[in-house]
């Protein structure tokens, strides 16, 4: 089985606002970013994370695909569409220096949203669906699966940039996972 990732493209944010599960429209010339991406055309399944952002880019290549909401962004609860500088302190502060296991407000945190990510991607796995399998998804789901197939430290995984736009590929062969490459 071979699984591609695909992020969305580039968001228009220039007041550096939280965003995860709200809605942030492309950028003003996303058709443009659309024509870089270049995806294979032969799936045999197609899955989206809900979020328009990705479900923009499925619709630009005329595929058929279903979404899952556990490829979607991590859930900043109150902070979705707050500046970063205007989220209060006292509630930045513990999550900036624990990620991991605290909360947004009203959110999620890091440990919550691997627990949904990892139950799609076992159940991907498992279930073997398809031969070619492409998802459509965000930064924060492509580092998990990263994570999960390579088992580095969850603190680690906002070292590997993920690119807008861009593919990451996933052999699954029985129980041997191998990554064929990311940012491509």
């Amino acid at each position: 089985m071979e699984i591609h990732l695909i992020r969305h493209t580039a968001v228009e944010n220039p007041e550096n606002l939280c965003y995860g599960f709200a809605e942030m429209p492309l950028r003003k010339n996303y058709k443009d970013d659309l024509n870089d991406v270049k995806p294979d055309t032969d799936f045999d399944l197609i899955i989206s994370s809900p979020s328009q952002r990705c479900r923009l880019l499925a619709d630009y290549f005329n595929f058929d695909y279903s979404t899952d909401e556990r490829i979607r962004e991590m859930n900043f609860g109150s902070w979705e569409m707050k500046k970063w500088s205007d989220i209060p302190e006292a509630e930045i502060t513990p999550w900036y220096e624990d990620f991991i296991n605290v909360k947004a407000t009203n959110g999620e945190n890091l440990l919550e949203m691997q627990r949904r990510v990892s139950r799609f991607w076992d159940e991907l796995i498992t279930k073997k669906e398809g031969h070619k399998v492409l998802l459509v998804t965000h930064a924060g789901v492509i580092r998990l699966i990263l994570q999960s197939v390579l088992q580095f430290p969850l603190e680690n995984m906002f070292t590997i940039q993920m690119g807008y736009g861009r593919k990451t590929i996933i052999h699954v062969d029985k129980n041997l996972i191998s990554i064929k490459g990311i940012n491509i």
